[in-house]
């Protein structure tokens, strides 16, 4: 749909010249604001919108990464551990004044004073008060704020600063308790004819923060998550304005989380109740408390990616050229408990349900979703991460036993089906929910608006769900006008990348790839210059005292001894891995090896100290069933940092439902134990996930283990783990090494007593690995099309063991232009035999040579003969 049928479009309960308001809202993330290129995109836009003769208002949120270390601030400032966090924030902002050349003029020290003035307070009465966090908090769009009118000012452009806090004023919620009423404060929106005049005497160019706004008492309010896109829908609102327009990194919605499903495709246009219900379903891009504002109003929404300003993005309106029946999106939300309510007695009995839901409310806890029965209610709650607050669960037991029998249920995950008259189209939808068919369904809820069908299931089956039914109900390609084009298609081409794409080392080396597959069936093929030169990223951070390769990785011993030469030294989990080490690499010093068994039996343990290896403990079994063992010895134990990351439930290593780690409550028995043994820690260790891609994750677990080191004086060093990311699919960022240091290098100098440890395994080999094999057959079913090659899960099974995503390109054609949508299946006699799901490729014939990338990690030392078919063979080049 055009603009401008959206813009004539009258908005219900505006004066009718309103809606040919001159006045657009544009709103810039944390992320489109945070570099200097960015900014000088930002102007080249305004400047064309001032063009046209548009009045323009920008609402902008804090700097990328600034809210969360803020948050650090927060967290930390009652025990005096804020000075990383406050340094950091003076260096990001100092560094994008520079950058954009805003010269010594510039200043932002009044506001870096005020900051450290509230973190003093908090130090000096031990507590953080609702209005001083408030007051924190804010800052982040304060000092961005500065640096925009700032920059807007040097480009010449016409600009006026305008606090938020004098535009938006809240109002007290009569169900919320003060805290919310400061946190996650609403806003008036009706339209205002006053402020319309008196912007109309300003500058056509105004800038103002979002997330903050003022209450009625003067005080400094937040809006809560998403506050940002809330204030540019209110200000939208009040303006009347044509249109919003919210800025961020992906370039609109889509059918699901393109990061983790690349053939998600680009949701076009889009009524406000299905944005709405996408938004509160799970989609991050846009809060839902954003559209309701938008949506009273009549102003449409165009969502746009800072990064590729020209692709279409997505608009969300009244009216739509789709009005059929139409699955628009399939969401996860994860981090939500539910509390079922059993009892025989509620059938016909009145009011059951009214004393149920009072004791939500009493105890201020939200409900979300509901499902119900004769003899059973249950309900779902959203918290932060899955585990209800200790207190609150336990007042919700208390008070809900007193009728009924009440069970908790933490840890689950919705997987929801969000579109239009969902009903009419289950019939289609039938054969796709048997992926439940074999799944724990904890409660159904079909949504009265007929816009919403969800399944909420443990958390771990989550992700796995989301991308079965993702293949067989969204159409690769075609479908609704609804449909654009998917995430992998907008950013395959070199036009288009958000993150241009490094040359790989297969591209650079296809002939000879082909000429090794021509001699061949399938084989695995490793590059060397690619492990060198990861190691040598690795060895030169000059916060790290020593790299350890986790051996489980790929074992493959040309790759070992170049390991070896590089200085890397190894971390092994069994005693078949040392021994290789020592059968592999020439007078081989066992000093080199950090040697960590899990749940592993009483002989390994044993074995590993006569062998003299440096041995980690994750469990305090050892010490209460084998004290003997440890009498005079260094040991290593393996901390549980409380919480997993990873791209799947089974990589991550760390929170409750792992097996790997003792728990922080258990450091005081590990105290005495290791004092009852006889035994002395020598280093704290963690590890908590892999295909991490945020720098800030070693350091979060750095912080959690010196803790535990300070409580054992002989500790000498902190293991941070593996688990660095590499990029995987389309528009991922390689992973920021330097920002590691970084923040690395600002711990220590906190901490200056303890060495630090890196033990990676797929960083190192993942991107030197390709596995080659060959099209078999080609087949059509209906609405899917297979590609089949010569193998398949038993030459690699992570795609089918936990949802891997492996770039797949066919190297006979790898300069033709993709045609089809295929999925890429191997022989083994399984359903779950895929490779790659909904992946565009060129017309696929017999004998074309197909190469699946990153495979040189947790591949060939996954493989089986499963089928009695034999795994691919290794080549090293």
């Amino acid at each position: 749909m055009n603009d401008a049928r959206l813009a004539d479009r009258k908005a219900p309960g505006v004066p009718a010249d309103s809606t040919r308001s001159e006045w657009v809202v544009l709103k810039f993330g944390g992320t489109s604001i945070a570099s200097a290129a960015n900014w000088r995109l930002i102007a080249e836009l305004l400047d064309r919108h001032l063009k046209a003769k548009r009045r323009v208002l920008v609402v902008h949120s804090a700097l990328a990464g600034v809210s969360d270390r803020l948050h650090a601030v927060l967290r930390n400032s009652v025990g005096d551990d804020t000075g990383d966090a406050l340094q950091q924030i003076r260096e990001q902002h100092v560094e994008l004044a520079a950058a954009l050349g805003l010269g010594s003029g510039f200043t932002l020290d009044d506001l870096f004073a005020e900051l450290s003035q509230l973190v003093a307070g908090i130090r000096l009465v031990r507590e953080v008060s609702v209005p001083v966090r408030v007051q924190i908090m804010a800052l982040g769009e304060l000092m961005a704020g500065r640096i925009a009118a700032a920059y807007l000012g040097a480009c010449d452009l016409p600009v006026t600063a305008i606090d938020a806090r004098e535009l938006l004023t809240s109002r007290s919620e009569r169900h919320a308790n003060r805290e919310r009423n400061f946190l996650a404060a609403v806003c008036d929106y009706a339209y205002d004819e006053q402020m319309r005049t008196r912007f109309a005497g300003l500058s056509p160019l105004i800038v103002t923060q979002g997330f903050i706004a003022r209450n009625e008492q003067g005080d400094t309010v937040l809006l809560g998550r998403g506050g940002s896109d809330t204030s540019a829908a209110y200000l939208a609102a009040r303006l009347g304005a044509q249109r919003l327009e919210i800025w961020t990194d992906v370039p609109g919605l889509f059918t699901t989380n393109p990061r983790q499903i690349p053939s998600a495709r680009l949701l076009l246009s889009l009524r406000y109740d299905e944005a709405q219900e996408l938004a509160s379903a799970g989609s991050s891009v846009l809060h839902p408390r954003s559209l309701s504002p938008l949506r009273r109003s009549g102003i449409p929404l165009f969502i746009r990616c800072t990064n590729a300003p020209d692709l279409p993005g997505t608009v969300i309106s009244a009216v739509t050229e789709e009005t059929g029946s139409q699955l628009k999106g399939i969401c996860l939300r994860s981090g939500l408990t539910l509390i079922s309510l059993t009892s025989a007695g509620m059938w016909h009995q009145a009011g059951f349900l009214a004393r149920a839901f009072a004791v939500f409310g009493e105890l201020g806890v939200s409900v979300d979703l509901v499902s119900t029965s004769e003899t059973n209610v249950t309900v779902s709650i959203d918290t932060a991460d899955g585990v209800l607050d200790k207190v609150i669960r336990e007042a919700l037991v208390a008070d809900l036993s007193a009728i009924c029998r009440v069970r908790v249920i933490d840890d689950c995950a919705a997987v929801s089906l969000v579109g239009r008259k969902i009903r009419t189209i289950m019939p289609r939808l039938a054969p796709a929910l048997e992926v439940f068919e074999e799944e724990r369904v904890h409660l159904v809820s079909q949504a009265a608006n007929d816009l919403n069908l969800t399944f909420v299931v443990d958390a771990e089956q989550g992700p796995r769900l989301v991308a079965k039914l993702h293949s067989s109900i969204i159409p690769a390609a075609g479908g609704s006008a609804a449909f654009g084009p998917s995430w992998q298609s907008l950013f395959a081409g070199d036009d288009n990348d958000v993150v241009p794409r490094a040359e790989t080392w297969w591209s650079r080396r296809r002939d000879e790839l082909l000429s090794l597959a021509a001699q061949q069936a399938n084989a695995y093929v490793y590059e060397r210059e690619t492990v060198r030169q990861a190691a040598r990223g690795l060895k030169r951070l000059a916060s790290i005292d020593r790299v350890l390769y986790a051996v489980k990785a790929n074992f493959n011993p040309t790759l070992l001894r170049t390991l070896d030469r590089e200085g890397v030294d190894f971390e092994c989990v069994s005693p078949g891995e040392v021994r290789w080490l020592e059968e592999t690499l020439s007078d081989f010093d066992l000093a080199r090896v950090l040697f960590t068994p899990n749940f592993a039996p009483r002989e390994e343990y044993a074995w590993g100290l006569k062998k003299g290896l440096l041995v980690t403990l994750d469990n305090l079994f050892p010490l209460e069933a084998w004290p003997e063992l440890f009498a005079g010895r260094r040991i290593a134990v393996r901390v549980d940092p409380g919480q997993g990351r990873g791209h799947h439930e089974h990589v991550k290593t760390a929170g409750i439902h792992s097996k790997f780690g003792i728990p922080r409550f258990e450091v005081a028995a590990l105290k005495r134990l290791v004092a009852q043994a006889g035994a002395t820690i020598v280093g704290i260790h963690a590890h908590s996930g892999s295909g991490i891609l945020d720098p800030d994750n070693w350091h979060k677990v750095a912080a959690e283990l010196v803790q535990v080191a300070q409580e054992f004086p002989d500790v000498e060093f902190i293991d941070l783990g593996g688990g660095l990311g590499i990029p995987e699919k389309p528009g991922d960022r390689p992973f920021d090494l330097a920002g590691l240091d970084a923040l690395l290098t600002a711990f220590r100098a906190q901490h200056p007593g303890y060495g630090l440890w890196l033990e990676p395994g797929r960083y190192l080999v993942a991107q030197s690995g390709v596995l080659l094999t060959h099209v078999t057959q080609t087949k059509g079913k209906g609405d899917m099309r297979y590609v089949g090659v010569g193998t398949g899960m038993n030459s690699l099974i992570r795609p089918a063991l936990y949802g891997a995503y492996h770039e797949i390109v066919n190297l006979t054609r790898y300069r033709e232009p993709a045609t089809m949508s295929a999925t890429v299946v191997g022989p083994i006699c399984e359903t779950g035999d895929r490779l790659g799901s909904d992946r565009l490729l060129p017309d696929c014939r017999e004998g074309d040579v197909i190469l699946v990338a990153n495979t040189g990690a947790y591949g060939h030392a996954m493989s089986s003969r499963y089928n009695l078919r034999e795994a691919a063979p290794e080549i090293v080049i």
